[in-house]
């Protein structure tokens, strides 16, 4: 099959299978999936979406599995992840001459098989790089990777002596309804686990003098575990509320009247689009300095950072006199889903 005439790309986008996308609550790589895809097709490239069938995309859908590996999962249809994600892998690479170049958002475990592929393929790392991940990169050089920050590779650029293009996530902000009033309780909104920290969430209120809603969910045993014996002691109905999951509209009405979005991440975050979602409805973020943080908080004008989680009480009046319509515009100006889009077709060009 010759390549697609003139300048449209014939795209396959390979989804990781865990939530549907666009996702209903909880999913960043499948929300900038969904982003990805209607953007792509909207500038008139051809594009294949190879997901779960439960999917809505205004590229073409070629089902792996019936539904989302997570409904699966809860139901007992499946057991082990590996046999789907193989099996994604397998049907782009048995259809990959439909395609001038093939976009994997999979486990990095897959990787190696990548580079056995006759069309260009690319990887987007979407989490943090460790010692298997840099034998893989190191082994299968010709495939190109694309990450998300550049602290999420900066030490692994290092030892490998390789530069790796940073494309940051996106959103759409005109789905966001900001609120430019001053929001009177602080927001924590992410997994319910030790590296997300709502513990330190709320101590950071409690220490502000300010309420705190919380939204999300733990999503395993240990987070369970953590969630009933460190965080649920603390929820008052209150001071210290807590919503469970939150979809879309829900998660804006929690972000656009809150004072502040709390990030007191105890782990180094390869992105957290959520630090975006939040400036999308005028929200500042209060964020711990770790992981991507640094490259996504603008000090003083989207948020305000601190080392230690007991640091970022001290910076609330300040984020309380921000400018939320400038959080907003700043934001927008670095992280529209439409350079998102832009930065990756520049990509698959070359």
């Amino acid at each position: 099959m010759q390549p697609a005439a003139g300048n449209k790309l014939r795209i396959a986008q390979i989804a990781p299978l865990w939530t549907p996308i666009p996702p209903t609550t909880y999913g960043g790589i499948e929300l900038l999936l969904a982003l990805l895809c209607d953007g792509l097709v909207a500038r008139g490239h051809d594009v294949t979406l190879f997901a779960s069938g439960d999917c809505r995309t205004s590229a073409k859908l070629r089902s792996v599995i019936p539904a989302n590996l997570s409904a699966l999962m809860a139901r007992g249809d499946a057991l082990m992840h590996e046999y789907y994600l193989n099996a994604a892998m397998a049907d782009a690479l048995a259809a990959q001459d439909e395609f001038d170049v093939l976009h994997f958002h999979l486990s990095p475990t897959l990787l190696p098989l990548a580079a056995a592929a006759r069309k260009p393929c690319i990887f987007t790392y979407h989490t943090s790089p460790h010692a298997d991940d840099e034998w893989a990169l190191r082994r299968y050089p010709q495939v190109p990777v694309a990450t998300i920050s550049r602290a999420q590779f900066a030490q692994t650029s290092v030892r490998l002596g390789r530069e790796f293009p940073v494309i940051y996530n996106g959103v759409d902000f005109s789905a966001y309804a900001p609120s430019f009033e001053p929001g009177k309780y602080l927001a924590f909104l992410g997994r319910m686990s030790p590296q997300k920290n709502p513990l330190d969430a709320i101590l950071i209120a409690k220490a502000a003098g300010l309420p705190i809603v919380l939204a999300g969910k733990p999503q395993n045993a240990e987070e369970e575990h953590y969630f009933a014996e460190k965080v649920q002691p603390h929820i008052d109905g209150e001071r210290v509320r807590w919503i469970g999951p939150a979809n879309h509209a829900q998660k804006t009405e929690l972000l656009r009247h809150a004072a502040s979005l709390v990030f007191p991440i105890a782990w180094d975050e390869p992105f957290g689009l959520v630090m975006i979602e939040a400036m999308a409805c005028g929200c500042p973020v209060l964020a711990v300095h770790r992981g991507s943080v640094g490259e996504v908080v603008d000090e003083g004008v989207t948020g305000f950072t601190a080392a230690t989680p007991d640091a970022l009480a001290a910076h609330v009046p300040a984020v309380l006199a921000l400018d939320r319509a400038k959080v907003r515009a700043h934001a927008e100006s670095r992280f529209s889903h439409i350079k998102m889009v832009d930065d990756y077709l520049a990509l698959y060009r070359r």
